[in-house]
């Protein structure tokens, strides 16, 4: 798994962690020790994308750039009725785009490839592995929009600050 004796385990360290930024650290650091990719500079974008059964996104990625747009809908969602989905979610969602920007543009490979690592660094059981497995049973209320949906309107974004700390190499 690529941890060091001194490290805690990933699921310790998710449940510890305080923001975006803390989870995205982990998000890149399991994809190295897994498949043994990374890359650095993105930006988080949150936006209101919505969501309905017919309809959901948690997130995309405009190939090629470097901004994750997250879908502000469900995390507000979660934070309201399943706390405990919180974490696990954002994890699970921003490693699947996070996928994608290391050119897996395929969603069913990088479906695969988001279990794979979750399964790997979490085990069978977690949270964020079942949600990898199928997120429909956690958030049955809504679907998975189609492969390459956009949406229709500019959704105001708003960045988060701060989001890749592991690709600032100065101080200002």
């Amino acid at each position: 798994m690529g941890e060091t004796f001194f490290e805690e385990p990933f699921a310790q360290r998710l449940g510890k962690s305080a923001d975006f930024a803390d989870i995205f650290e982990l998000v890149k650091q399991a994809a190295q020790d897994v498949i043994g990719k990374c890359r650095a500079g993105l930006m988080l974008g949150l936006a209101d994308l919505g969501g309905s059964r017919v309809q959901f996104l948690g997130a995309y990625y405009p190939f090629p750039s470097n901004i994750i747009v997250m879908n502000s809908f469900p995390i507000k969602r979660l934070m309201e009725k399943r706390k405990e989905l919180l974490k696990p979610y954002v994890f699970t969602v921003l490693l699947h785009e996070y996928i994608h920007t290391l050119g897996y543009l395929d969603e069913l490979e990088t479906r695969k490839i988001t279990f794979n690592i979750c399964s790997k660094i979490f085990g069978q059981r977690h949270l964020s592995t079942e949600l990898a497995r199928d997120i429909s049973k956690f958030l049955p209320e809504l679907s998975f929009a189609k492969v390459g949906w956009f949406p229709d309107t500019h959704p105001e974004i708003k960045l988060v600050e701060g989001f890749d700390k592991g690709s600032i190499t100065y101080v200002a």
